[in-house]
C-alpha cells in the first residue's frame, strides 16, 4: 500500500449520513476526511479551499444535486474525481453522471469496504460503476427526450398549467402543448405528470 493519505471532500445534506460516513472512512488508514458540506452549491468552493483527491456526492442536495457538482468540478477542478452516491438506483442517473465526468457511480447501501475500495480506484484513474446499474443502463439505453422535452416536463412535475410553463421557459402555449404531447408519447404515459414522475424514474430528468 502506497503511504500517500487520500484526501476526501463528502457532500450530503443529510447530517447523520455524513457523519457516519466521515467516520467509517476514517477507520481506512490511507484515507482521511478534509471537508464536509451539506448543499451541491457549496462543494465548488470546499474543494478549492481543502484540495481534495476525491469528492463524494450525495445525488439530491439543496442548491445544487451531485451531478450538476460533479459538472463543475470536471469544469474548474478536474484533478478532484467525483463519485456520485445515490440511493435511488435509476439507470439514467449513472448514464447522466458519466457524461459529466464523475469517475464513479456507486448507491449507498454497498459496504464502506467497497465504498474505499472505489475510492483508492479512482485515484488510480479508474472509474468505478454499480455493476448492476451498468447493466441497467445498458438496456435501457439514452434518454429518448429532448432537452426541451426535459426542460417543460421538469416544469410540469409539479402540476404547472400549460401557461406557467411557456411564461417561465419563455415559450408560446403552442410549443408548450406540442412537446408535453410528445413527452408524453416517448414515456408511455396518459397525462404530464405522469410523464414527469416516468422520466424522472428512469433519470431523464
Amino acid at each position: 500500500m502506497s503511504d500517500r493519505v487520500i484526501r476526501v471532500l463528502v457532500a450530503e445534506d443529510q447530517s447523520m449520513v455524513r457523519g457516519a460516513l466521515r467516520a467509517l472512512l476514517e477507520l481506512e488508514p490511507d484515507i482521511t476526511v478534509v471537508a464536509e458540506v451539506g448543499r451541491g452549491d457549496e462543494v465548488l468552493a470546499a474543494a478549492r479551499e481543502h484540495g481534495p483527491d476525491v469528492a463524494l456526492l450525495d445525488i439530491e442536495m439543496p442548491g445544487r444535486d451531485g451531478i450538476e457538482a460533479a459538472r463543475e468540478l470536471a469544469a474548474e477542478l478536474p484533478a478532484v474525481r467525483a463519485v456520485v452516491l445515490t440511493t435511488f438506483g435509476r439507470p439514467g442517473f449513472l448514464r447522466r453522471a458519466m457524461e459529466v465526468g464523475a469517475a464513479g457511480f456507486l448507491v449507498k447501501d454497498a459496504p464502506v469496504a467497497e465504498l474505499a475500495t472505489a475510492i483508492r480506484a479512482v485515484v488510480a484513474g479508474e472509474r468505478v460503476i454499480d455493476r448492476d446499474l451498468a447493466a441497467a443502463a445498458l438496456a435501457i439505453g439514452a434518454t429518448p427526450l429532448s432537452a426541451r422535452e426535459a426542460d417543460v416536463l421538469r416544469e410540469a412535475a409539479d402540476g404547472a398549467t400549460v401557461a406557467d410553463i411557456a411564461r417561465r421557459l419563455f415559450l408560446s402555449e403552442g410549443t408548450v402543448r406540442n412537446y408535453l404531447s410528445s413527452a408524453i408519447g416517448k414515456t408511455g404515459a396518459r397525462t404530464r405528470v405522469e410523464a414527469a414522475r416516468v422520466a424522472a424514474d428512469k433519470g431523464w430528468l
